[in-house]
């Protein structure tokens, strides 16, 4: 399973990779196996504030809709409108191509409660048993 170093992780299984003022985000790999096939998305306005945690994109699999959720507090500052023609590319590349959204970060964000490479790959160890 592909757990990038230089990144960090969410419990529901976004990455964020962390810059001064930003945080973009995708599904890791081990997420977007789950989902199967992505055949659309809903993507965030740019300029909405969102929560850390916060429900903010649905993707829809052949298998069922699902809930992406922030993984920092901030405003949506970018989003991937590639996705929209093409959401497939969230299986074929989700640490690249595939990412969905940047969130701009301030005080009190909480990316110090993001998981780091070791913790994210014992939670999903825990998940297989």
């Amino acid at each position: 399973m592909n757990i990038p170093d230089h990144l960090r992780y969410t419990k529901t299984h976004e990455w964020a990779s962390v810059t001064e003022k930003t945080v973009k985000t995708g599904l890791t790999e081990y997420a977007q196996k789950e989902l199967s096939d992505v055949v659309y998305i809903e993507l965030p306005q740019i300029g909405r504030k969102v929560k850390q945690g916060e429900s903010i994109v649905i993707v829809e699999s052949v298998k069922a809709a699902f809930d992406i959720y922030a993984p920092v507090a901030g405003e949506i500052s970018a989003v991937n409108k590639n996705l929209e023609a093409d959401p497939g590319l969230i299986n074929r590349d989700s640490y690249g191509s595939g990412w969905l959204f940047e969130i701009k970060t301030g005080e009190g964000s909480g990316i110090e409660k993001l998981l780091d490479k070791n913790a994210y790959s014992q939670l999903i160890a825990q998940a297989a048993h």
